[in-house]
């Protein structure tokens, strides 16, 4: 391999002239010949045993080339990368220069490189930290909350009304016919659940157990292509009308529905998980605004191709939480929700490019703090990591590298560093204010943990 040129352009890129010899060529040439000619007959050959000139002289000098070429072309080029120290990013664009002959070929190959980067401000920081309050009322719609998980259903002899069960059966017709889908019995329905086509539960309220009536409804034109826009009458009979009883919130309650004795324990631990809830929430807000401009502080060309690569890891990371969060196929969900996939691309486009921001700024701050990843952290993240997925530490060491642990590590401790630097501005005040930073337990930056391509979103953080 003959590396001829290596130019440098714009926004991080660099174009090589790579010159593939003789030698290197002829034992790609040979290779492909050993692997493709059992495929190629000759009279008077048995498959496989015809000798490489018989096949040239028959089919042409070139008829191993292409293959040739295929597997000669990337090792020239890691060769001629390594030889000029590039540290490149994506796949390179290859092109072919003039004819290929028996002498080799030359190639050129454009290639991302990573991009040289100027950190900004990442110490001493300032941003706004909300002042956590909870209050009385917060409390108390918790406690509804709870009281509502715990409710049951009763009947009860009147009309139906917002908030109550209805007990219906129905049938949908289009001009007189039933239509697909339109027919139930025995169904629950909640009144103000918005559940069904708009219209229909509004006009099943005021019904009574008994009752039997014909709705008129139009669907929307967002529907189904077979009814969008269509004017259909359903019959309506209301078998029975349940309210729902909450129960009585005294000390009895609280035993029944936890682990203390009295109600006002109960609270308490209610108040606490609230305030433990917020200030979780604050934290992660004063984080994330120290992130961005952390990100917003670089000075970097940065590579379409880096870019792309994030946009397709946040569209395949949502397409996976749509899968097994909700149990249906990605394809299902998109046609529900009536949203074109490169709709989810386009609005990726900016989270991707501040991800690659930070990521970069990340990488610059540990080279520049010297940070590292001691044995007994790794241990610790792979520990806290297999805890997440509901695996054994073992086990999560054949899916995940002791390498890329041992960068998240250092991800963490960088975020750290600029976390408990920061100066935190009551939000409330507005006066600034230097404040102790609370150890860090889980969100790294929307960055995968420990290289796996899962957002902290999607860890459920």
């Amino acid at each position: 391999m003959i590396l001829k040129s290596c130019e440098k352009l714009e926004k991080s890129e660099a174009k090589l002239t790579i010159q593939v010899e003789a030698a290197e060529f002829e034992a790609a040439v040979e290779k492909a010949y050993l692997k493709e000619r059992k495929k190629i007959r000759l009279p008077g050959f048995r498959p496989g045993k015809a000798p490489r000139k018989m096949i040239e002289n028959a089919y042409g000098e070139g008829v191993f080339y292409e293959d040739a070429v295929e597997s000669s072309w990337a090792p020239a080029f890691m060769k001629a990368v390594e030889q000029e120290n590039l540290h490149f990013v994506g796949d390179p664009k290859i092109e072919l220069e003039g004819k290929i002959s028996k002498e080799g070929y030359s190639f050129t190959a454009v290639v991302a490189l990573y991009p040289e980067v100027t950190l900004g401000q990442y110490k001493g920081l300032s941003a706004t930290r909300p002042v956590v309050t909870v209050t009385d009322e917060d409390v108390d719609k918790r406690l509804q909350e709870l009281a509502d998980r715990n409710s049951r259903l009763v009947s009860v002899e009147r009309e139906a009304r917002d908030g109550d069960t209805a007990v219906i059966d129905f049938e949908g017709f289009r001009d007189g016919v039933p239509f697909e889908g339109g027919k139930g019995e025995n169904y629950s329905l909640v009144l103000g659940s918005h559940s069904f086509v708009p219209g229909f539960e509004e006009q099943v309220a005021g019904m009574k157990a008994g009752e039997e009536k014909d709705i008129d409804i139009t669907f929307p034109e967002d529907y189904t292509p077979e009814l969008a826009g269509k004017a259909v009458v359903f019959h309506v009979k209301v078998n029975e009308v349940k309210e729902k009883e909450l129960p009585v919130m005294d000390d009895e309650f609280a035993k029944d529905v936890s682990e203390f004795d009295t109600l006002e324990e109960l609270k308490d631990n209610i108040r606490s998980n609230i305030t433990a809830e917020r200030e979780e929430t604050a934290r992660r807000d004063f984080e994330d605004e120290l992130m961005v401009k952390v990100a917003d502080g670089i000075t970097a060309e940065i590579p379409q191709v880096m870019i792309d690569t994030q946009v397709e890891s946040f569209v395949e990371s949502f397409k996976n939480r749509i899968q097994t969060q909700m149990g249906i196929p990605f394809e299902q969900y998109m046609k529900f929700a009536n949203v074109e996939e490169s709709k989810l691309y386009e609005d990726a486009k900016e989270p991707s490019l501040r991800q690659v921001k930070l990521n970069l700024a990340l990488t610059e701050i540990i080279k520049a703090e010297n940070i590292e990843a001691t044995d007994e952290e790794i241990e610790a993240e792979y520990e806290r990591t297999a805890k997440m997925y509901g695996m054994d530490a073992e086990s999560l060491k054949g899916y995940i590298t002791r390498e890329a642990v041992a960068d998240e590590v250092k991800r963490s401790k960088a975020v750290k560093l600029i976390t408990e630097s920061a100066v935190a501005a009551d939000a409330a005040a507005g006066e600034p204010a230097k404040k102790p930073a609370r150890k860090r337990t889980a969100k790294k930056t929307g960055e995968a943990p420990a290289g796996e391509a899962v957002s902290a979103e999607e860890k459920g953080e």
